[in-house]
């Protein structure tokens, strides 16, 4: 197994411009796979990198499927860019491939390696029943047509990897084959409070070591340097950060308030004076706290509610017939990361408390792994703070209604966490 790199460097410290610049520099003989979470970024490696050419996978062959793209493109040795999705059908076959190939692999941002998958319990039985699968210690093993299309489709394809377990007789949990990281020479991730993250969990439950360094900017070149979080400076970040204090934080008083099953739990009531007073203080916000433009907020909630709290004047344009997958504009994931599409944006609101998913939680519980939720919590904001224009060095106003997480924003600018 190759080396383990973890890069953990704040946010605007130049890891991007450092692998960049590692794969420029490198020698014909080596060979990367970069692998990021936004189609954008992909464009921004293939178009940065000197001296080499990234190639991206397609479904243009015979199979129709990104993933054999990809493993023809090891075959050939190409240097290669996708997103994180592709590597989630990883399978023996690309394993084989990567062994003594050459490649280095490069993690933009931690990987998703741990992931529930919402199938009902009775759509488990029938394909047991119709003898579509099996359960051996724990692994879904798919046994019936392999070249079933029917809506239990990307059950077969996890399955057929070998990705995936039925979990404690009630979920299914995907897994990322751990092979596939001692396949390749070396392994870089790069990231912000590693420690915090499931892909941390996931190496320390398959036994995975690695070492951190940090990155810093030595005249016009980037350099790894000695791993020290005394050196980020954080409070000089949290000084850009303009929390607002005042009544309407009175929805998200209680620890578990607006946590996904707080929310949840309204939605499914048919709560309507809550979240219309979730509406209505963002309304107040920004029209008459920081009086912000639509263009110049963004604002995140649980999903299954985003439609219910948008205020009118603030909501999320409706996606055309001509771009009905246009990125969110207003309304976008309370995990949002690596992406610079909102850096001209300055008046947030976070109405969202993180908690690592329960199962997800007893998952690595299970297997011998302490979680610490408040650091995963802290590391999620501060990516979704620095997609604003904070990423700039310009102030921000940031609606931050849980306690908890305004306190757990404190708590790591004073480098308590």
């Amino acid at each position: 197994m190759g080396e383990i790199t973890v890069i953990d460097s704040i946010m605007g410290s130049g890891k991007t411009q450092w692998a960049i610049q590692q794969m420029s520099e490198a020698t014909e003989l080596q060979r990367f796979i970069y692998i990021t979470p936004f189609l954008n970024e992909v464009q921004r490696i293939k178009d940065n990198v000197k001296g080499r050419e990234f190639v991206e996978p397609n479904n243009a062959n015979g199979e129709g499927r990104k993933l054999r793209s990809l493993k023809d493109l090891i075959v050939k040795g190409e240097d290669i860019v996708s997103t994180h999705s592709l590597f989630k059908t990883a399978d023996d076959e690309l394993i084989e491939l990567l062994k003594d190939s050459g490649y280095t692999l490069i993690l933009d941002e931690v990987m998703e390696c741990v992931s529930p998958l919402d199938v009902k319990k009775a759509d488990i039985t029938k394909l047991e029943k119709a003898g579509d699968i099996e359960i051996q210690d724990g692994q879904v093993i798919w046994i019936g047509d392999h070249t079933d299309d029917s809506r239990y489709r990307d059950i077969r394809l996890i399955a057929q990897a070998g990705n995936l377990f039925y979990y404690r007789g009630q979920f299914l949990v995907w897994s990322f084959p751990p092979s596939v990281f001692k396949a390749v020479d070396e392994v870089k991730v790069m990231t912000y409070l590693f420690d915090g993250q499931t892909q941390r969990y996931y190496f320390e439950m398959h036994g995975f070591n690695y070492t951190y360094k940090s990155v810093a900017k030595v005249g016009d070149r980037y350099e790894l340097t000695e791993y020290d979080r005394n050196n980020e400076n954080r409070q000089a970040l949290y000084n850009l950060i303009n929390i607002y204090e005042g009544k309407m934080n009175h929805i998200g008083e209680r620890t578990n308030a607006l946590s996904v099953s707080f929310l949840k739990r309204c939605n499914k009531a048919g709560n309507v004076e809550f979240l219309k007073q979730i509406q209505n203080n963002l309304l107040n916000f920004f029209q008459n706290v920081v009086g912000a433009k639509r263009d110049e907020v963004y604002y995140s909630t649980l999903k299954e509610i985003e439609t219910d709290i948008q205020p009118k004047g603030y909501k999320e344009p409706n996606k055309t017939a001509e771009n009905p997958k246009r990125t969110p504009q207003v309304v976008i994931p309370h995990n949002t990361r690596a992406t610079n599409n909102y850096a001209h944006k300055w008046a947030l609101a976070y109405i969202f408390n993180r908690y690592m998913q329960q199962d997800i939680k007893v998952f690595f519980q299970d297997n011998g792994v302490d979680v610490n939720e408040d650091l995963l919590a802290v590391s999620d904001l501060l990516q979704w703070i620095y997609r604003s224009r904070i990423r700039n060095g310009e102030s921000i106003e940031l609606y931050l209604p849980s306690s908890r997480m305004r306190g757990l924003l404190k708590a790591w600018a004073n480098y308590e966490i």
